[in-house]
């Protein structure tokens, strides 16, 4: 039996690698949550890499391109954020989800633009990383914990 989809969505702010944005792409295709990429993107829509990381999902993804953060506030219209980085101090697990949130993430070499850190400081999580020689994860590794924590919530609350 096929449960209903999750109510949020995935931002992603200046991807800028096709292969993880395409298993991205797939994971939200599997959860049907909207992706939403903010340009600039590190590669073009129709690249090789996203079909192949995506596979047949791409043509299923409800994805929607926006060339500035502005431009994604205004057409989305998110409820709440949680932004992911490494720089969070908040862990990811004392989050508190609910239906219409947005989950943003950073690129892959520098994260989340530098004034994001300051101006949405309270919205601001970390996954765990307790090894002693972690830095960061993989973006797509990410997105996929931060989702499924997402999902499991709203389930538990409203499914």
């Amino acid at each position: 039996m096929k449960s209903e989809s999750a109510n949020f969505s995935i931002v992603l702010l200046r991807p800028e690698i096709p292969h993880n944005t395409g298993a991205i792409g797939r994971l939200c295709v599997g959860l049907g949550v909207p992706l939403h990429l903010v340009r600039p993107l590190g590669f073009a829509l129709d690249d090789r890499s996203i079909s192949r990381a995506g596979l047949d999902y791409w043509s299923h993804l409800d994805v929607s391109v926006h060339d500035t953060w502005e431009d994604y506030l205004a057409v989305a219209k998110p409820r709440r954020f949680h932004f992911l980085s490494t720089r969070g101090e908040k862990p990811l697990y004392g989050c508190r989800f609910e239906p219409g949130d947005a989950l943003v993430f950073g690129n892959e070499s520098s994260g989340l633009p530098q004034d994001f850190y300051s101006r949405y400081k309270d919205s601001l999580f970390r996954i765990p990383m307790p090894g002693e020689h972690a830095r960061s994860i993989n973006l797509a590794n990410a997105v996929s914990i931060a989702a499924y924590e997402c999902y499991r919530q709203l389930m538990r609350q409203f499914g």
